[in-house]
């Protein structure tokens, strides 16, 4: 067993709750992903933030192209590890 953790990138808050809220159906995620305020360097507005959805991931199961895919739908991207 590894201790892995996905972190998916989306441009707003509206947009990271929502994809937050669709891994529980789309890739039956148990526990709730964090949601993370990402400021772009030298930026203050909250406008210019990026949100992150960090999903948790202990057994290792979740696919990392799948969730770039899922990511993608809504504008985003998973992180690289």
């Amino acid at each position: 067993m590894s201790d892995v953790r996905h972190v998916l990138v989306l441009p707003d808050r509206d947009t990271a709750q929502e994809v937050a809220d669709a891994l529980a159906d789309r890739f039956g995620v148990a526990e709730e992903p964090l949601l993370v305020r990402d400021a772009l360097a030298g930026e203050d507005d909250a406008e210019d933030a990026q949100w992150l959805v960090v999903v948790e991931d202990p057994a290792g199961h979740l696919d990392p192209a799948a969730l770039d895919t899922f990511a993608a739908e809504f504008e985003g991207w998973l992180e690289a590890p």
